[in-house]
């Protein structure tokens, strides 16, 4: 049996199509207003306002789940948004509206209580998908910085402390999926019954319900951390500096030297806080992307793999190695990483602290404009990361002097290798 009769025959058997399909509330994504565009709703106390497949919160709603289990939680609560409105206005821009320029997360997820306030004093069970605050970093690199006076104290950006005053955004995923099936270039059809299936079965309505074209996915969140004047991102007389940086948890977290990730990210702060400093704007974006997206698991496994193989560890088998456990070298697809600086408004960033070539052609084939590229310093490359650089300059994905990747370099990544 193919996989189409599959669906065809799941469908038949366990999940008949609803009589009605209609929603009351339905989305038109890329509408001009939020209020032609529609809410988000994903309630699972009121099934008729539901416009949405899957559940607020991702991973998160299984312990959700979890807590109503235990009778710690009311499984009808619902949050109450007082006083949670944005510490920083992120206004609407031209990209909100432009037909598939953001498919990935929702434009007005911040802006829940302010453009659908009336229906959630009805009762309608809205909630944001989008947190904006105000936060403090402290890194002990950035105290060293201050130390070997590459960084000093403003006490506005910049504290003696070593803290770094920023805005903090969170954002959960929110993929329109004929969106999403375009940015791939496969069709909806595809795209959802893949889903489905890759998932189990998870999400019935994937295959059910196709007049429900917004899905909530199970999958990791995306932190943005500004630092300097929220406003700069889009003033064209003020430069931007931006690190796009996807998780590592071992060394990010850790400190394991493996790998450059997190002496990159702290290179990629330090850069956004001189940045701000000298009236620019510093913009650091953070992917849960572990292990590339294919989990900590399957990294720890390649990195045995690696260990252990004949001659010990060399960057001729670096990514071979990953492609036997994994049955692909990276599943990060930059093609969505783009939304969320489209979102704040980017239309240029005039330093990227990135080698990645997946990454700068993903901004620039999306409309953003880019200056310089930023290698990372040769003397915060751990020496065990020696075999991941060597690696990745061999395979063309590493440009040490900083250049935009040639039509040379872009004809031989197929692959987007790890943090670069």
């Amino acid at each position: 049996m193919n996989s189409q009769n599959r669906t065809t025959h799941i469908r038949l058997t366990s999940h008949p199509e609803p009589g009605n399909a209609a929603t009351r509330f339905p989305i038109q994504w890329g509408a001009a207003s939020p209020a032609e565009r529609g809410p988000v709703i994903a309630s699972t106390t009121a099934p008729g306002d539901r416009n949405v497949i899957g559940a607020h919160g991702g991973s998160y709603s299984v312990y959700r789940a979890l807590a109503i289990s235990a009778r710690a939680m009311n499984p009808s609560q619902r949050p109450d948004l007082t006083n949670t409105y944005p510490t920083a206005e992120i206004p609407p821009q031209p990209q909100w509206f432009a037909p598939g320029r953001i498919v990935s997360m929702d434009p007005f997820g911040h802006r829940v209580a302010q453009d659908f306030g009336q229906w959630i004093g009805e009762g309608i069970d809205i909630r944001p998908t989008i947190a904006i605050t105000k936060a403090r970093l402290n890194l002990p690199e950035i105290l060293a910085a201050m130390a070997g006076h590459r960084l000093s104290p403003d006490e506005h950006i910049l504290h003696k402390s070593g803290d770094i005053s920023v805005t903090k955004i969170a954002i959960d995923p929110v993929w329109h999926l004929p969106g999403i099936a375009e940015r791939f270039g496969t069709s909806e059809q595809e795209l959802r019954r893949t889903l489905f299936e890759q998932t189990g079965g998870m999400y019935p309505e994937l295959v059910t319900r196709p007049d429900l074209r917004v899905f909530l996915p199970p999958i990791g969140s995306i932190t943005c951390y500004i630092i300097g004047e929220v406003s700069a991102i889009t003033d064209p007389k003020r430069s931007v500096a931006c690190r796009v940086h996807d998780e590592c948890n071992g060394s990010d977290v850790f400190g394991s030297d493996i790998c450059t990730c997190r002496p990159y990210l702290v290179h990629g702060i330090e850069e956004a806080v001189k940045e701000a400093q000298g009236g620019g704007v510093g913009l650091i974006v953070y992917n849960r992307k572990e292990g590339r997206a294919l989990g900590e698991v399957t990294k720890f496994l390649v990195y045995n793999a690696r260990k252990r193989q004949e001659g010990g560890d060399s960057a001729a088998t670096y990514f071979e190695r990953t492609e036997c456990v994994a049955g692909v070298q990276d599943a990060r697809f930059q093609q969505l990483m783009p939304d969320v600086l489209h979102w704040l408004g980017v239309t240029r960033i005039d330093r990227l602290m990135s080698m990645s070539n997946m990454k700068y052609d993903a901004m620039v084939e999306s409309g953003i404009e880019i200056g310089e590229r930023v290698a990372i310093p040769p003397e915060l490359v751990p020496p065990d990361a020696s075999v991941e650089i060597e690696a990745k300059k061999a395979a063309g994905y590493y440009s040490p002097d900083g250049a935009p990747g040639d039509n040379a370099l872009k004809a031989t990544v197929g692959r987007d290798l790890d943090k670069f």
